[in-house]
């Protein structure tokens, strides 16, 4: 027995890319996807069932409600697509929550360009750490509002506005040599 928390996916891909199929616990399926991330380039593709919410946190684009950290990171690596609902009543007996599948396909070439992988994790986790909080105040530690403006984005944004590629920009800017 293994902890999946702690399992290195790559020993089992020797000569081809995993297929990951399963009903991932829901207790620890964010820290799972996560970690499933990392490995990413030894996985074809991802299908699992999931609570709905999460899906939805995962599928989700700015200015929606549930668009957030997990939204981008996983984005970031990965199509995900929203397959299908799976209602209560499909258990015995029916759990409290709505379930659904979800596909994750990596992206063949990621989507932004990086300078700094872990650092653009860093500034979206604390992007998202203090939600209706403004970028100038969320990222000060990382960047000033005059750095934000130097990217094009409005220091007085909130992080749930931004895209993608508005998350690699200020992240760029932030590995770039102060002059």
């Amino acid at each position: 027995s293994s902890d999946a928390l702690k399992f290195d996916f790559r020993q089992l891909a020797t000569d081809k890319k995993l297929r990951i199929v399963g009903n991932l616990p829901y207790n620890i399926s964010t820290p799972l996807l996560f970690h499933l991330m990392e490995q990413i380039d030894c996985v074809q593709d991802i299908h699992c069932m999931l609570q709905k919410e999460v899906v939805d946190r995962i599928s989700a684009g700015p200015g929606e409600n549930n668009y957030g950290r997990l939204s981008i990171m996983l984005q970031y690596y990965c199509q995900p697509q929203h397959l299908f609902n799976v209602p209560r009543e499909a258990f015995q007996p029916a759990p409290k929550v709505e379930s659904a599948i979800l596909r994750l396909t990596p992206h063949k070439q990621a989507p932004i360009t990086l300078n700094d992988e872990k650092l653009f994790a860093k500034l979206v986790a604390q992007a998202f750490s203090q939600r209706r909080k403004t970028l100038r105040n969320c990222i000060k530690t990382y960047l000033t509002a005059e750095q934000i403006e130097s990217v094009g984005i409005n220091p007085t944004a909130r992080p749930e506005t931004l895209g993608l590629e508005e998350f690699a920009r200020l992240s760029n800017i932030a590995t770039a040599p102060q002059a």
